[in-house]
């Protein structure tokens, strides 16, 4: 199947909570672009009702979003995953094949596209702050950036385990380290993974914009964060996570109509304009 002439098919995002999502409204303006008579909707789904949920869906449900606590469920689930799906654990899109369901994870690939849209072609040393699912897809694709060092600052270091593991399964340095506390590495670049509202103290927002290279926080509608701030004091630039959100986005919509992430979409460039003002709200 080409994304140039799909059916009529509906398509939801699932999670909970689920209300402040901005998936609806970007996917049903990428849709009109498009000419696609498809549908977007929300649902809020629980881990508790996410298997009954699924299993309910008619055959008209091509696809699903999946954002948490759902991703690592999506993954499980499926009878087919793609390579980021597979290294990261978790899933944040389901396309609907004749086997069951194939995962996908777009957020690694929503942060490569992020970061090269801000001109970073390359990164050899980075930092990743944040030891959760979203510094899974953070490492993999700061790996397919070239990244040969990674430091993990968490609060709790030994939570980094899992992704000093992955680091190897990638040939990518992973060291763990607190959060807090001084920064005598410099990095080329800083993913901020930490859940939106949560805290940084002011000294150990400056240790790390110190020496943190640019800054990608990919939390959204939290902005300005304590480590953005930090990054403006230091001089140093820094974006929050609607680029990544945007572009995995993107990669969705391809899995929709393709099955899978490498064909763009038609006119895929004011495709993304459209979906760009959608995101904030022009």
């Amino acid at each position: 199947m080409t994304a140039t002439a799909p059916e009529a098919t509906a398509l939801e995002v699932w999670g909970d909570p689920i209300g402040h999502s901005l998936s609806p409204a970007m996917h049903t303006a990428a849709y009109a672009s498009l000419g696609w008579e498809w549908t977007y909707g929300r649902r809020r789904v629980d881990q508790a009702s996410f298997a009954g949920e699924l299993a309910a869906l008619g055959a008209d449900h091509r696809g699903l979003s999946l954002t948490m606590p759902l991703k690592r469920a999506a993954f499980d689930v499926a009878s087919e995953r793609d390579v980021r799906a597979t290294l990261v654990g978790a899933a944040n899109t389901l396309v609907r094949t004749p086997a069951g369901w194939r995962a996908f994870n777009t957020d690694a690939g929503g942060i490569v596209a992020a970061l090269r849209e801000q001109g970073v072609e390359a990164v050899d040393r980075a930092r990743i702050v944040g030891a959760g699912a979203t510094a899974s897809a953070a490492l993999v694709a700061l790996s397919e950036l070239g990244v040969r060092d990674v430091e993990v600052a968490a609060r709790r270091p030994e939570a980094a385990q899992g992704l000093v593991d992955l680091g190897e399964r990638l040939g990518v340095r992973v060291v763990a380290a607190p959060l807090a506390g001084e920064r005598t590495d410099a990095v080329d670049a800083t993913i901020a993974t930490l859940p939106g509202g949560v805290s940084v103290d002011a000294g150990t927002a400056d240790a790390l914009a110190a020496a943190g290279g640019m800054l990608m926080d990919v939390v959204y509608g939290h902005w300005p964060t304590d480590l953005s701030r930090a990054w403006d004091r230091a001089g140093r630039p820094a974006s929050g996570g609607e680029g990544m959100l945007l572009h995995q986005a993107v990669l969705q919509i391809r899995a929709f109509a393709t099955g899978g992430v490498d064909e763009p979409l038609p006119r895929e460039p004011d495709v993304v304009a459209v979906m760009r003002r959608a995101l904030v709200g022009d």
